[in-house]
């Protein structure tokens, strides 16, 4: 994956922005293409958003995930009154949760398959509590990149996944694996 490339002697990295529970209902609305437009007034340039659940990707010289994060939240907050955690990863941290997969899933099977990304290892970590909820067709692994959920009935019927997306999840956004993968396709794409 071509995650960096070097501009005007700077170095440019890829990156994909997640926030978390925004365009749900009528609360904390982020129109995408706002969001697009804010990026690029942070000076991050390649923005692309993707569906209308807070998914971008762009590229930046700034290398620091948290200080890009902390930035982004900043300007979400300012211009759409949203207050909500903010993840950043970069290429190659997405490409790792890709690769990194304990139970990659049939196509079929990709709007069943959840993937929690937090900003740092502790937020995953308070996931792994949740293992006791897991039903006996599922499959439930916390990684040191990412948390994985397989609930074949269904998000709604899972007691790991009500919790993810619940309280238990507070710090964590999810994405199902179809969303990933389109995700990670976007940042192939490469730095324009």
């Amino acid at each position: 994956m071509a995650d960096q490339r070097r501009v005007w002697g700077r170095t440019v990295s890829r990156f994909v922005v997640l926030l978390r529970g925004v365009n749900v209902g009528k609360s904390h609305r982020v129109p995408m293409a706002e969001f697009r437009t804010a990026l690029e007034e942070l000076g991050h340039g390649s923005v692309r958003t993707l569906l209308n659940s807070g998914n971008a990707v762009f590229s930046s010289t700034e290398s620091s995930t948290s200080t890009l994060a902390a930035s982004i939240a900043n300007v979400v907050e300012a211009r759409f009154g949203v207050f909500t955690p903010v993840i950043v990863k970069s290429a190659a941290e997405l490409d790792a949760i890709v690769r990194n997969n304990p139970f990659p899933p049939p196509e079929a099977a990709h709007s069943h398959f959840l993937v929690a990304f937090a900003m740092g290892q502790s937020g995953l970590q308070e996931l792994a509590c949740l293992s006791s909820l897991v039903q006996p067709d599922e499959h439930f692994s916390v990684t040191e990149h990412a948390a994985y959920l397989h609930c074949p009935g269904g998000l709604l019927e899972s007691k790991v996944g009500k919790a993810i997306v619940g309280r238990a999840g507070r710090s964590v956004t999810t994405r199902n694996w179809a969303t990933v993968l389109k995700l990670s396709a976007l940042l192939g794409e490469g730095v324009a």
